[in-house]
């Protein structure tokens, strides 16, 4: 799937469930006027829509940042998954739960934090996010974004996350080059905008060098 593309768009009727395996995606909604507002970034191993197929139409869209690879899962094999396989069905609960907190963590960022510091969160968060299934180096990771796709992300204009950005480069704690974002100080962007990673439940993945996707993990019976 190429980038800046729908996976499935506000008004559809939603019939499977998208896995992200590789790339970058978002969840947003359009305003009348125009302007966008992203709900949500997935990286590779997210169920986008894990539950959006039970509803009629689809009140967002889902598209794609980067290009992207997908699994499309139909709705009868989720419907057979949750109806036979307890642990699956777990597992595919702790995702969605897991989703909701992120949710809330984002109102929280948006709410009541100043736009640098929005940022920074940002950044710590999806530092972790990639970190937990391979996709750091030397806390370093591909960054498709661009500085609207940040402003529309929290609620900022452009100039906004220019200026965000700038200050964050002047402290020393970031650096973004290229497309690839690399933290210089993980422990000093963490403090600087108060960063507490327990939304997003990490300690109860499975790890083996690498985070396993947990529904994963349940299907090989781990």
């Amino acid at each position: 799937m190429s980038a800046r593309t729908d996976l499935i768009s506000e008004g559809d009727t939603p019939s499977d469930v998208h896995l992200i395996l590789d790339g970058y995606a978002c969840r947003y909604k359009m305003l009348p006027d125009g302007q966008r507002q992203i709900m949500a970034f997935f990286v590779p191993g997210d169920f986008c829509d894990l539950n959006v197929f039970i509803l009629d139409q689809m009140d967002h869209a889902i598209g794609t940042i980067s290009p992207c690879k997908t699994v499309e899962i139909p709705r009868h094999a989720i419907e057979e998954i949750t109806a036979n396989h307890p642990q699956v069905t777990r597992a595919l609960m702790w995702c969605a739960l897991v989703d909701e907190a992120v949710l809330r963590e984002w109102l929280v960022n948006v709410g009541s934090r100043q736009a640098d510091q929005r940022i920074a969160h940002l950044f710590c968060e999806l530092l972790m996010r990639l970190e937990a299934v391979g996709r750091v180096s030397d806390n370093s990771f591909p960054f498709p974004f661009t500085q609207t796709d940040v402003a529309d992300t929290m609620g900022l204009s452009d100039v906004q996350v220019s200026r965000s950005l700038r200050e964050l480069r002047a402290l020393d704690l970031i650096h973004l080059k290229h497309r690839v974002l690399t933290i210089l100080d993980v422990e000093g962007l963490k403090a600087y905008c108060g960063f507490n990673p327990n939304y997003l439940h990490l300690r109860n993945a499975r790890w083996s060098g690498r985070r396993q996707v947990p529904w994963l993990s349940s299907v090989r019976g781990e």
